[in-house]
């Protein structure tokens, strides 16, 4: 099937990709022509495990090309829409600006029959209205979020755990999912439950999905504020808790918290569109559970100060990542960060180290000093924190070796990733997040 993807950022790149290495015939368009001459080369201009390979694949078949000319889309069968929805700068909505300008530059090109495929992430109610003006060309509108992860999206486009495709009333409607179940064939044929709603409950499942692994991160870090006055271990409570079949063990992991650019803007955008809609006080609980999270990066820079005597002024700091999670450049309000500008600003020399995201962390934060290779930046540290759980440092890197390259066997682990027995055996002052 030929398939347009408007907006070829992280979402849309990855899905066209995706989509043309399952066989479909696709071309991405977006305005931004280094972007576009850097796909259309078979170069991912960002760090996603699996991409690189599928997008040269693509590129080398020919099922894959890429345009800054929107009026390529014309004769594709569904066109699929990527583009991204930023905090406005002057509150917590989300900004429609670039949805509503991809689907205005779209609809010259649209014909009967045609089917447009929202898949950014939106406020509940921005389907209906976007519906009427594709309605006009005689193609229809239909919301298909996304539900990737940074690091494994092409896994999760490739093969998601479910599909969900918000559709008009009617005919109109079975139509078009019939057409979404074509595109996604490979895994409707597989059993993936291929889930069809309205179109607000197709825009609620994406946010609704981010709101609930925001709280249960920010939970067990309310809790490590507890463990850590009380002597508690919130990991081993994190374990017992994670027994109980209704709550399970992933994503509560404390540390310093999430980041990225889907969960900390998803919720405010969330609360501010609950709050237009008069129901604020449905979900007022994600203001402390964003509260909670910024809070947890002003703890990590805390135990810094406090494994250090009470000051960090001209001490050599080393953190160990960049990026707001591993498998990812992304640094976009990431923890990691935040809390070497917090060091920073507290007088300290901040080394970084990453594997994939100093680049794009030089060009936000180019008074911090990176270090590309991990043992160099080790060298002569008074104190070292974990900040991204990179295997390179959870796995790779053995408290002896480490301890080898540093001035001071001092280690923050602000993701609770390191062995914290194995570490303290080697002569290291060991502080976790919500541990003794």
């Amino acid at each position: 099937m030929r398939l347009s993807v408007i907006g070829c950022g992280y979402l849309g790149a990855v899905h066209a990709a995706a989509m043309a290495s399952i066989g479909h015939e696709v071309v991405g368009i977006d305005i931004d022509e280094l972007k576009i001459a850097s796909l259309s080369k078979g170069e991912a201009p960002f760090f996603e495990p699996g991409l690189q390979e599928i997008l040269a694949e693509g590129i080398a078949s020919g099922n894959l090309r890429f345009t800054t000319d929107m009026s390529a889309a014309a004769g594709a069968k569904v066109h699929f829409v990527g583009v991204g929805t930023p905090q406005v700068k002057d509150g917590y909505a989300a900004d429609l600006t670039f949805v509503n300008a991809a689907v205005d530059g779209l609809l010259p090109y649209l014909a009967e029959g045609d089917i447009v495929a929202g898949k950014s992430t939106v406020p509940v109610g921005t389907a209906a209205g976007l519906a009427p003006r594709v309605s006009e060309t005689g193609a229809t509108l239909v919301w298909n979020p996304e539900f990737l992860r940074e690091g494994w999206a092409v896994q999760d486009t490739i093969d998601p755990d479910r599909l969900v495709a918000g559709v008009p009333a009617g005919e109109e409607g079975e139509t078009a999912a019939s057409v979404l179940r074509e595109v996604y064939h490979p895994s409707v044929a597989k059993g993936t439950p291929f889930i069809v709603t309205d179109y607000a409950t197709a825009e609620l499942v994406k946010v609704s999905a981010n709101a609930f692994l925001a709280t249960k991160i920010s939970f067990i870090n309310a809790i490590a504020e507890i463990a850590e006055v009380t002597g508690a271990d919130v990991t081993q409570l994190a374990d017992a808790i994670g027994h109980d079949a209704r709550i399970g063990r992933r994503f509560l992991g404390a540390g310093i918290g999430f980041g990225g650019g889907c969960l900390p803007k998803d919720i405010r955008a969330f609360s501010a569109r609950a709050e237009e809609l008069g129901r604020g006080e449905s979900v007022a609980f994600l203001r402390q559970v964003d509260e909670i999270n910024l809070r947890r990066r002003d703890r990590a820079a805390q135990l810094v100060v406090e494994a250090l005597g009470g000051s960090v002024f001209k001490k050599n700091i080393t953190v160990l990542g960049a990026a707001f999670k591993p498998h990812s450049d992304d640094i976009r309000d990431s923890p990691a960060l935040d809390v070497a500008v917090k060091l920073h600003g507290l007088g300290a020399w901040v080394t970084i180290t990453d594997p994939a995201a100093i680049p794009n962390a030089q060009r936000v934060h180019p008074q911090l000093n990176y270090v590309e290779d991990r043992d160099e930046a080790l060298r002569e540290a008074d104190a070292v924190i974990v900040v991204t759980e990179w295997d390179e440092y959870r796995r790779e890197l053995g408290p002896e070796h480490a301890g080898s390259l540093v001035r001071g066997r001092v280690v923050v682990d602000g993701r609770n990733c390191l062995d914290a027995g194995a570490w303290r055996a080697a002569g290291w002052e060991y502080f976790g997040m919500g541990r003794p």
